[in-house]
């Protein structure tokens, strides 16, 4: 088979995944849902230009093809489709994963997730009700000020890790996930690392100084459709 039309062919089977993927919802498993606009838009080129690179053959392919006639160019041409077709409808079989809490406390370095919240913890933001794990991850390792948190009610969606919060933070894509993690004081018995848990409860300060979520509240719920923060 000609190296052109199964390049072409690969080509078309990962924009093809990539358009699947947003119609169907999936395509934040893979990247931040802000960037889904770039990715379809590069899938659409990628389709258009293999197009052209099927429809448009220099004087040099013709010669070529005269040889050996044009058989061989429609034995080619669906070998690529067939390749490309089993790239993207296994992918879309296949049902595609989170990443797994074992992996979210592999990479758990301890510090906070670079950007998340930053600016708003740096400036000082009073309202927190919008904040995510992630977020308070970064008040929590960084505020000079613990005082000024205590008392804040949060509600929180994450997933456990040796009982603690934790949700995975993503910047471009799953490949650069960091982990953010919340220290939990609360009766967390019967649930298993992974198992993902809705918390309500108090930012408190613990004997040592530091910030933890009195949990007051914590029930088992399903993974969320979109399992990573931002």
């Amino acid at each position: 088979m000609s190296p052109k039309y199964l390049g072409v062919g690969l080509a078309s089977a990962l924009a093809v995944l990539t358009l699947m993927l947003t119609v169907t919802g999936r395509l934040q498993l893979y990247i931040n849902t802000s960037q889904a606009w770039f990715a379809c838009g590069m899938a659409v080129l990628i389709l258009l230009g293999s197009v052209a690179a099927v429809a448009i053959r220099p004087a040099d392919d013709h010669d070529h093809d005269h040889d050996h006639g044009s058989s061989s160019r429609a034995v080619a041409g669906a070998v690529g489709a067939g390749v490309a077709t089993v790239v993207a409808v296994g992918a879309l079989i296949l049902p595609p994963a989170t990443l797994s809490a074992e992996l979210a406390m592999e990479r758990d370095t301890g510090t906070p997730p670079l950007f998340a919240g930053a600016d708003d913890v740096q400036l000082g933001v009073v309202d927190t009700s919008a904040f995510g794990v992630g977020d308070w991850s970064a008040v929590f390792a960084t505020a000079t000020n613990p005082e000024r948190y205590a008392g804040e009610t949060v509600t929180l969606t994450g997933f456990m890790t040796d009982g603690s919060l934790s949700r995975l933070v993503i910047t471009h894509c799953v490949v650069d996930a960091q982990t953010a993690t919340l220290p939990l004081d609360g009766d967390v018995s019967g649930l298993e690392t992974g198992d993902w848990v809705e918390v309500t409860g108090d930012v408190e300060i613990d004997d040592d100084g530091r910030l933890v979520v009195a949990a007051t509240g914590v029930t088992k719920v399903d993974e969320p459709r979109d399992p990573y923060e931002y």
